[in-house]
């Protein structure tokens, strides 16, 4: 395990932020690039315009000629939670257009692989599919596009991921991460483009005069805002000034129980109180629930709970998903720790471990090696691939991620480029890819991998350094201040939830839940409880530690109805 330093952010200049604003709070947005008040006002009317998005226009166009005509059309998503809410809000959309005629086919990850393959192309087209929407995915799938059009259907890719060297030939693309888009928020989530996509054919439908022909209301989109923020906050996209207000106006109407009764369940299943959601809620609680049904079994089942009409049938659904979710963390678990043993018996030191970690087993599971890749990344703080066998036993699928500094996906392409025989297809992000290689080719793979990583990245980028916001000052270390910071938000990626760093003097330690550590800390004269998740239990607890340094997150710990506050440890270090 890499030896992480705390590091403390540099001071920035807040005197363009209102004096209004807890002198904490203000240097904590100042230095996460927060420009002005308007910024933190969250309110729709500051969204990035529909219309600098490229290609809603004809998306539009299309779309309105399959409404027009009562054509088939099939919303074609992706297996985990940005698909799901992606496929749920675009089904629950079109009917508030007055569709009748439209259905979602999501690609089994174990059958077919990702995205709009030439496979469920024909799976859409003998079920009488005329238009084809892609969710999430589309923008590299250029075989499964040219098949729809040589079948005859026309096609309309949503998509956030990079756009490759060409574009898939379809009739319309909506994708900010396509070349010449004006669209300022390139973070933008798949459900958020979707979501513009809506607000667009809104515009459209009321220009065509099409609500008052078909004797309907006009829908107020923002009624799918929940789903925006859940697939948002659970994708870990960066949350620009754009995604924390489509993720802020979510929470606000989820809070206030303006929400589908499948996102009901799912928090009452996760044990969370609905008026007190928070956003790292979606990623922590929701989401994994959800993307467990994409893992192991069909994300159709995480986007019907998402879909009921009633909250009986939503809580049935929520319980299953749940039970899928155990049985997730029980397989990853048992993966991590074989993933841990093969590291342990290559006896890398600190000193020796390479720049990047590249691992297979032909046991482990298709559905979890995501999750596993970023245990891995997190642990020893290199870019992490973990493979598992495809079905037909040739074929390896990987699910890579990255850490700051390296852009994942560019460099699967420099090495697609430097060695075309050992990549079949790869896809994604800075931080998060997925990719398919031959089972033969694993060894030169994993070699090139750590070689190219190796040269994009230097000593700094591979040390593991924890951002703190400083030490805070006493009178701030209350239930009322870590209230505060959670009003502050919505945290998340890029827009991190605040840590401070402080000395304290330990006073009570114990393990509990088998591997987390209880402690109660002292400062000046004042008591905290405290917790620090997954420590190594030959080091804890130690009654000799009198004085550990801290760096830890103010939360509010609910029980039994009472809230007190609780520092939840992100590192701890032993003070001689």
């Amino acid at each position: 395990m890499v030896t992480k330093t705390v590091v403390r952010r540099k001071k920035v200049c807040d005197e363009h932020l209102s004096g209004q604003l807890h002198p904490v709070i203000k240097q904590i947005y100042a230095s996460r690039g927060v420009s002005s008040d308007q910024e933190l006002t969250l309110a729709t009317n500051l969204l990035a315009p529909v219309g600098s998005m490229k290609g809603l226009e004809k998306a539009c166009q299309v779309l309105f000629h399959a409404l027009k005509n009562q054509q088939s059309i099939f919303i074609i998503g992706d297996f985990d939670a940005d698909g799901a809410t992606s496929t749920a809000l675009m089904m629950i959309a079109l009917s508030l257009f007055g569709c009748k005629n439209h259905q979602f086919l999501v690609p089994n990850r174990f059958e077919y692989g990702y995205g709009l393959t030439p496979e469920i192309v024909n799976i859409a087209a003998n079920q009488g599919a005329q238009l084809l929407i892609t969710v999430d995915s589309g923008i590299s799938c250029h075989a499964g596009v040219e098949q729809a059009k040589a079948l005859g259907l026309k096609v309309i890719v949503t998509d956030h991921h990079l756009a490759g060297k060409t574009l898939p030939p379809a009739d319309a693309i909506v994708n900010p991460n396509q070349p010449d888009c004006a669209f300022t928020s390139k973070s933008i989530a798949g459900v958020g483009v979707a979501f513009y996509l809506c607000l667009a054919m809104r515009k459209y439908l009321r220009e065509q005069e099409w609500f008052n022909q078909q004797g309907i209301n006009e829908p107020n989109i923002a009624q799918l805002l929940d789903l925006v923020a859940l697939g948002t906050v659970a994708d870990v996209v960066s949350l620009d000034a754009n995604n924390r207000i489509l993720v802020e106006q979510g929470l606000k109407r989820i809070r206030a129980g303006v929400t589908r009764p499948g996102i009901q369940a799912l928090i009452e299943v996760a044990g969370k109180k609905q008026q007190q959601l928070v956003a790292s809620d979606f990623g922590f609680a929701l989401g994994p629930r959800i993307n467990a049904a994409g893992r192991l079994d069909d994300m159709a089942f995480g986007i019907n709970c998402l879909l009921a009409d009633n909250l009986m049938n939503a809580r049935l659904m929520a319980q299953e998903l749940d039970g899928l979710n155990k049985t997730r963390r029980e397989i990853e678990q048992g993966m991590q720790q074989e993933a841990e043993s093969v590291l342990k018996a290559l006896n890398f030191t600190e000193d020796t471990l390479p720049s990047a970690i590249a691992l297979f087993h032909q046991d482990w599971h298709q559905g979890v090696i995501g999750i596993v890749a970023g245990r891995l990344k997190e642990k020893y703080h290199r870019p992490t691939i973990v493979f598992a066998q495809s079905e037909n036993g040739l074929e390896l699928k990987g699910s890579a991620r990255s850490i700051l500094g390296l852009h994942i996906r560019d460099l699967l392409e420099h090495i697609d480029s430097q060695k075309p025989e050992l990549i079949i297809k790869f896809g994604g992000h800075a931080m998060a890819a997925g990719l398919s290689i031959n089972k033969a080719h694993f060894n030169e793979f994993q070699q090139a991998f750590t070689h190219y990583a190796s040269l994009w990245l230097n000593e700094e980028l591979l040390q593991g350094t924890i951002m703190s916001d400083g030490e805070l000052p006493s009178e701030a270390m209350t239930l009322s201040f870590a209230q505060l910071i959670r009003d502050s938000g919505p945290w998340g990626q890029n827009f991190p939830e605040p840590t401070f760093d402080d000395t304290f003097t330990l006073m009570q330690q114990r393990i509990v839940g088998e591997k987390h550590l209880k402690i109660v800390v002292e400062k000046e004269g004042q008591l905290y409880d405290g917790i620090a998740f997954n420590v190594d239990v030959s080091q804890w607890p130690n009654p000799q530690i009198q004085q550990v340094h801290l760096a830890y997150r103010l939360d509010i710990n609910e029980f039994r109805d009472k809230q007190s506050l609780q520092l939840i440890v992100e590192h701890i270090t032993v003070v001689n």
